[in-house]
C-alpha cells in the first residue's frame, strides 16, 4: 500500500514499543498510542518507515504495521 503525507492512519496491531522521531530517537512504551487512535503521516523517512503524529507524540513506524483510515 502506498502512503502519502497527511494520510490518516491507525495501527493494525499493538506494537511492542514505539520509537520517537526526535534527533536522538528513544524507545517508548507502546501504551502511548491506543490501537484505535488515528494519526497523521507527517513525513516519509524511507520506503518502509513513516513519521506519524499521534496525540501523545511523533513516532517512526514501519508501513506494514499501519493502515489507512477514512476519518
Amino acid at each position: 500500500m502506498e502512503f502519502n503525507i497527511q494520510d490518516k492512519v491507525r495501527l493494525k496491531n499493538p506494537l511492542s514499543y514505539l520509537k520517537t522521531s526526535d534527533n536522538m530517537p528513544m524507545l517508548r512504551p507502546p501504551d502511548l498510542v491506543a490501537i484505535d487512535e488515528v494519526g497523521e503521516i507527517i513525513s516519509i523517512r524511507s520506503p518502509d518507515t513513516v513519521e506519524i503524529r499521534f496525540r501523545r507524540g511523533c513516532f517512526l513506524i514501519d508501513i506494514n504495521k499501519i493502515e489507512k483510515t477514512m476519518i
